[in-house]
């Protein structure tokens, strides 16, 4: 047994089974105990010596263990997979004089497990041979086949035919129909090829289905099961393909109805539309009755798709052309439609409804005329002429009232942590979520400070095992850990590190001195501001001399209230304490400063030269740096990297803003760039996509500025950039004017290209409503730019007015649509999407009621276009609901 530890220690996996075969059952378990042991030792080593140690551990524990769950789990561990040649032909060796029976067990249980490359595949299929046994089909083994069937084609010069080497595989039967019931396809599987054979999975299984190698109903089965399931759309068209290229008969395509009516009433779209071909197929073979067709109607007509709607109308007319007298089932289901926002697919209904109404009961003309009254002021005359006195002439005309979110309201922060087992808690749970989030961070880092002054010395005590496990809490290198801590700053952390010892006095002094540099963007500059606090509050943790921080906010948005400001510093006189220089700073540029006259007395009052300073700055009153009204156009650069890139178009608009000296001054030098000129592009930035909440509550009462240098990275939602828009909704919730810096952040953010920025836009429109904040005539003038500079295409602005209207805030949303739609009618050809706009513009006069407004430039000329494409037809509908607005 020596002599087998021995090996495994230095690594010789491959004089593993000789030394292993002659110990018997109570050797092999000493060993086993001794080999865990080594798995825990080689941790640290360095990855080679790791790697050899493992490969040896691994055929060594597989001969030692006597259970097939135990081998399985040891066989499976995630830390012993670590190499690039599998030692799993030694494996094999050591397990060649087991039971078959325990062999298959093995095979079960490592089938089950986490099977990750063709190696593992190859093991389990060698171990299903020696035990000649099934082998088990799971999702592991699937994966381990695809790519043992990919490596083998691509190995192969010229590739041979993925049919061909399909059909060499013994257990292509087992493994291919279990394909379908993975969550996810594997990525070769589900790659979309060359739609034939030669390397196109779908083709290529219907191709061995037609020969009889695969099982044609098992196939049909599983695929119809999985699209009813749903999944990825690349999952979904696999399914779709092989199901086409299986080519059901109208028999089994019958057997499957109520399938087909479940994925057209609530699959994806493509799903949803090959059920509806099949169903409509089935129609024309009468094999689809009238219940079913109307089952399957009711739910098809409410979806959002108008090419599946349409179809389905079509339908509903074909089969009542046919059959006249199922008018009276299916016109109800008709008669749904006539709440389609779409008012195309109303006129078709309604259409359809003055055909066939005849030929219904009384009793259903009732009820068709009680859904008409869903239908839009524009088709309201031709409603009235199909029903008659059963439709009321005039609608119910109930007082209009707005629909906005509440306004949201500050929320005070809790009282910091005065109990160290509570401080600790929180501290430990921000350090391992890596979270900056405003309120938490900031009481955290409060409590730190008040916690140390209070009890320095049992705070240690009570971090340091709380902490014992983070990077810098070892035995490593002191300056190692400087250079890590002044590189990344790390938070909290730092924090706590400098309290327990773990960062130098050099360290910390030198982190307080560090400055940001004068070509950083906004985002460097604002964090250079939080790491310089973070330094200061590392060194002033060392001695607990501070009672508390000045800078921590009262509401959750970042803000100070200035009475309690003053109170901090009547304290710190009272201790006769300076203020820390980032702490008060900080604090100046988070104080409210409008309406705060009886504050500034009391600060004045203090006689001290932070009180001077803080009644001087609330009583100027003045925005940390004016933003310039004029738009400054910039370039866009050649692309010399990914952190250059800039939004789409020629040009984009940005703001700049003016020098405030006395910030450089008066400041730390970690706040001096907020004080220097900016003017769009002239800094790098590769914080696109990033969020952070200490970016907003760093300037919480300037809202306008903040908007201005957010500016940059905000235009990278219209592009190819995702979360460039999420500053938006907390943006409109700082203090200070909302003017056109904000105004033109949130056009940039209603064109966005994905919806999550567009959602994060409405969010803040609707919030800057609720607080009477919104100028809708100034947001539709920067639209009106953006769009014409081709920085906002109409289209999604068009989606996110819809989004934005349909919470019920239809008169806002008009309001900044209105000013909007002169210049894009103006336009000799129509830009994209203005149908769209003028929808959703016609949608919110309607329901937004009777307001007093002039005519839209353009609206009529659009509308007197003639034809019936939608720009005419939404065009007339607004003209009609406008009109009646108007008068």
């Amino acid at each position: 047994m020596k002599d087998l530890i021995t090996a495994v220690r230095e690594g010789r996996h491959r004089d593993v089974p000789a030394l292993l075969a002659p110990l018997d059952r109570a050797e092999r378990r000493l060993a086993l105990a001794e080999l865990k042991t080594i798995r825990k030792e080689v941790r640290e080593r360095e990855w080679r010596e790791r790697t050899r140690v493992h490969k040896a551990a691994l055929v060594a524990g597989a001969g030692c263990h006597t259970g097939a769950a135990g081998c399985a789990t040891w066989i499976g561990a995630r830390e012993l997979r670590e190499w690039e040649r599998s030692p799993y032909p030694w494996v094999l060796e050591v397990l060649a004089d087991r039971d078959p029976a325990w062999l298959a067990d093995l095979a079960r249980r490592l089938a089950a497990r986490s099977v990750e490359s063709e190696a593992e595949y190859r093991l389990v299929l060698e171990l299903v041979r020696m035990a000649d046994c099934p082998l088990p089909a799971s999702d592991g083994i699937v994966r381990g086949w695809v790519q043992r069937v990919s490596n083998a084609r691509w190995q192969q010069r010229p590739h041979p035919p993925l049919t061909d080497v399909l059909r060499a595989e013994p257990h292509l039967d087992v493994l291919a129909p279990h394909l379908l019931d993975m969550p996810a396809l594997p990525g070769p599987v589900a790659w979309v090829g060359d739609p034939g054979p030669g390397g196109h999975w779908p083709s290529a299984l219907t191709a061995l289905a037609a020969e009889g190698l695969l099982d044609r109903a098992l196939l049909l089965d599983r695929c119809t099961t999985r699209l009813l399931r749903g999944g990825k759309p690349a999952d979904l068209r696999f399914c779709l393909q092989l199901l086409r290229g299986l080519e059901p008969t109208a028999q089994e395509e019958a057997e499957r109805v109520a399938d087909w009516i479940a994925m057209a009433a609530d699959g994806p779209s493509p799903v949803a539309g090959h059920a509806q071909e099949v169903l409509a197929r089935l129609d024309g073979l009468d094999r689809l009755s009238v219940a079913q067709l109307a089952d399957v109607s009711s739910p098809v007509l409410f979806r959002t798709e108008k090419k599946l709607v349409r179809s389905q109308l079509a339908l509903l007319g074909k089969v009542l052309r046919r059959n006249p007298s199922a008018a009276g089932q299916l016109l109800p289901v008709v008669g749904e439609a006539f709440g389609h926002p779409d008012i195309g697919v109303q006129e078709r209904a309604l259409k359809l409804t003055a055909r066939h109404l005849p030929s219904t009961p009384s009793a259903v003309h009732q009820e068709l005329a009680d859904m008409a009254s869903q239908l839009g002021p524009v088709h309201r005359s031709a409603a009235l002429v199909v029903f008659g006195d059963l439709l009321d002439a005039k609608p119910a005309d109930d007082a209009y009232e707005e629909i906005l979110p509440q306004a949201p309201v500050p929320r005070r922060l809790a009282p910091a942590p005065q109990n160290t087992a509570e401080l600790v808690e929180d501290v430990v749970a921000l350090v391992r979520s890596g979270s900056w989030e405003v309120t938490h961070f900031e009481r955290a880092l409060d409590g730190l400070i008040r916690c140390a002054h209070t009890g320095r010395t049992a705070l240690a005590d009570a971090l340091r095992p709380a902490l014992a496990g983070q990077w810098w809490a070892g035995s490593g290198e002191q300056d190692e850990t400087d250079r890590r801590f002044a590189r990344n700053h790390d938070g909290l952390q730092l924090v706590a590190a400098s309290l327990l010892g773990r960062v130098s006095a050099r360290a910390v002094a030198d982190g307080r001195a560090g400055r940001t540099r004068t070509d950083a963007c906004f985002h460097a500059a604002v964090n250079g501001v939080m790491y310089a606090r973070l330094w200061e509050a590392a060194a002033a943790i060392r001695t607990g001399k501070l009672p508390f921080l000045l800078a921590t906010p009262t509401w959750h948005t970042g803000s100070l209230d200035p009475v309690e400001l003053v109170g901090r510093l009547r304290r710190y006189q009272e201790l006769g304490l300076e203020p820390e220089p980032c702490d008060f700073a900080q604090a100046l540029l988070r104080v409210r400063r409008g309406g705060g006259h009886e504050a500034a007395g009391q600060a004045a009052g203090l006689g001290t030269v932070e009180g001077d300073r803080l009644a001087a700055w609330i009583r100027a009153d003045e925005p940390l740096a004016p933003v310039l009204r004029n738009h400054v156009e910039a370039e866009v650069p050649v692309a010399r990297g990914w952190f250059q890139r800039s939004a789409a178009g020629a040009r984009r608009i940005l703001l700049a803003t003016e020098e405030r000296p006395f910030i450089q001054r008066e400041f730390p030098r970690a706040f001096h760039w907020l004080g220097r000129p900016h003017a769009p592009g002239q800094q790098g930035c590769y914080h696109w996509g990033h969020s952070a909440p200490h970016w907003m509550a760093a300037l919480p009462e300037d809202s306008e500025t903040l908007a201005a240098w957010l500016l940059p990275s905000v235009t990278t939602c219209v592009e190819d950039e995702r979360g460039g828009a999420w500053p938006l909704p907390a943006l409109v919730e700082t203090e200070g004017p909302a003017a056109g810096a904000i105004h033109l952040a949130l056009g940039y953010g209603l064109g966005a290209r994905y919806p999550e920025d567009r959602l994060s836009a409405v969010d803040a429109l609707l919030i800057l409503a609720a607080r009477g904040r919104l100028d809708a005539a100034l947001l539709g003038r920067e639209l009106t730019v953006l769009i014409d500079r081709g920085l906002v295409k109409p289209g999604r602005l068009a989606s996110s007015a819809a989004t934005a209207a349909a919470t019920g805030a239809y008169r806002t949303v008009l309001s900044v649509l209105v000013p909007v739609l002169p210049a894009l009618l103006s336009h000799e050809r129509a830009p994209r999407g203005l149908s769209d706009l003028l929808a959703v513009a016609a949608e919110c006069a309607e329901r937004g009621g009777p307001q007093k407004a002039g005519p839209i430039a353009g609206l009529s000329a659009a509308a007197a276009r003639g034809g019936s494409t939608q720009l005419v037809r939404q065009a007339a509908r607004l003209e009609a609901a406008w009109g009646q607005a108007a008068a």
